[in-house]
């Protein structure tokens, strides 16, 4: 069946280490879409943080799609939430204490802001921050209140020793309770059972018409699993992909730095399109 809709993963995935979108991958991303096939960026990034990449494809308005916050909010590129799985505030004060378990910090991501109690922010952090163009804020826990919910939470640090001693000592019961996921070796990202980028995709592809076998999807790292367990989807891993996430995809592409995704559309989409 013909590939109608394309999910791609942005860091480490449609862009580069530098965080650009290369000439090729460009290219064939727009020979796509000018042959009507969907292009909806991926992501743990809220809308600001993929807003600019989107826009620099030619894509905006009420009939194009993000899925964000990895997979618990899906919102049109307008800013209307079509599907959205919140924390509450009894998630709030459970992550507050599992932070306990290591020295790293800990923020909670909503739509219009990052919030955190931490009053030393690593360079990671505030990287995250600035590449998603969203405000941080730092509070007291007595400015969060009982009707405070978030989308996501991370728990990251410059030192990845500090993050596999937080990973090592979570409870089975959180990993139980949360949809938890190992993004990068700095970083520890926390949702809603109830949200998945693989959900996500799956839901917002019924949504426009379209089947699970009418999907393709590019990914790289631990957050992106959730896509990879989806067998309907043509799953393609970027050769810099981690090997859980290869071990799990139909194809293997070239790295984000060496236009992975061109040379899978071209291979597998493209050139099927011209005969």
């Amino acid at each position: 069946m013909a590939i109608k809709m394309l999910a791609i993963d942005l860091d480490g995935t449609l862009l580069t280490d530098s965080k650009t979108i290369l000439p090729g991958t460009y290219k064939a991303l727009q020979e796509a879409k000018a042959a009507g096939i969907k292009i909806v960026l991926t992501s743990g990034r809220p809308l600001s943080g993929i807003k600019g990449y989107a826009e620099e494809l030619g894509l905006s308005g009420s009939e194009e799609y993000a899925i964000l916050f990895n997979g618990a909010v899906v919102q049109n590129l307008d800013g209307r939430v079509l599907i959205s799985h919140d924390l509450d505030f009894g998630d709030f004060n459970t992550l507050l204490h599992m932070q306990r378990l290591s020295d790293v910090n800990l923020d909670f991501e909503t739509p219009d802001r990052f919030y955190t109690l931490d009053k030393k922010i690593s360079i990671r952090l505030q990287i995250d921050g600035a590449e998603t163009k969203n405000q941080l804020w730092i509070q007291d826990r007595s400015d969060f209140k009982k009707d405070f919910t978030f989308a996501k939470a991370v728990y990251q640090c410059d030192d990845p020793d500090q993050v596999d001693r937080l990973w090592n000592r979570l409870p089975d019961w959180f990993f139980q309770s949360y949809a938890v996921v190992r993004s990068w070796p700095e970083v520890v990202e926390v949702g809603s059972l109830a949200a998945s980028k693989g959900y996500a995709v799956s839901e917002l592809a019924s949504r426009l018409g379209l089947s699970n076998s009418e999907v393709m999807i590019f990914g790289d790292q631990g957050n992106d699993r959730s896509m990879f367990e989806i067998p309907d989807f043509k799953r393609v891993a970027m050769g810099n992909a981690i090997d859980e996430i290869k071990d799990l995809a139909d194809y293997v592409t070239d790295t984000n730095e060496r236009d992975g995704i061109a040379k899978a559309l071209r291979k597998l989409v493209l050139r099927q399109l011209q005969e």
